[in-house]
């Protein structure tokens, strides 16, 4: 009978096999997995968490996760590729958001890339949710689709690169080949656009409720 796995390509196959003998507890099964994934799942969480110190410790947790997982993993809902660059990219960015619960003292002058001054007052965040969190309580895919139907093509696209692929604006701003000051202009009204949207269909979603 065939399965998932007879269509995949070799490595995944062998991929998944390392995990099935890691979820058993086969030591070198999974220093051959870590051989074979480290690389490229180090590019993943350095994408996301640019402090390559950090990046690197963040490597070590995640191949401890792994090892205790690995006999969670269902071949029949994902490659295994895709499923350790899940766990890698999540825990990659819940070290970014612990890092900005921590406060900070800085000055409240900042110069930009661009060399512009201005008060770093008005980038402090309200009480609100920020951009994130509103994107991760969007639940309904649809909903969040309808939303970014009100973003310019550039600003979809921008944010797709900031939010979804984990790059920084100047990172954008290359991929995009537009100035850095052009393309942090289209992140900033696309989230502003995408919170109104988002908080809109949570009140209409609560209305309907009651």
């Amino acid at each position: 009978m065939k399965t998932a796995l007879d269509d995949w390509p070799e490595r995944s196959r062998e991929l998944s096999s390392l995990l099935a003998r890691t979820g058993l507890g086969d030591r070198k099964a999974f220093a051959t997995l870590y051989e074979r994934t480290s690389a490229h799942l180090f590019a993943v969480i350095l994408r996301i968490q640019h402090d390559r110190a950090l990046a690197e410790d963040l490597l070590q947790e995640i191949f401890v996760s792994v090892w205790k997982a690995a006999a969670g993993f269902d071949a029949a809902r994902s490659q295994p590729l895709t499923w350790l660059t899940g766990i890698a990219r999540n825990r990659a960015i819940d070290s970014l958001r612990r890092a900005q619960a921590q406060p900070r003292t800085e000055s409240i002058t900042v110069h930009d890339d661009q060399d512009d001054s201005r008060d770093r007052l008005e980038q402090v965040a309200d009480a609100a949710d920020g951009p994130l969190e509103l994107l991760d309580r969007a639940s309904d895919a649809r909903a969040l689709g309808e939303c970014l139907q009100h973003l310019s093509p550039p600003q979809r696209q921008s944010v797709a690169l900031a939010f979804f692929d984990g790059l920084t604006h100047a990172e954008v701003a290359e991929r995009l080949r537009e100035p850095l000051g052009t393309v942090k202009s289209w992140v900033r009204r696309a989230l502003t656009t995408l919170r109104g949207c988002l908080e809109r269909g949570a009140a209409r979603d609560q209305a309907g409720s009651i």
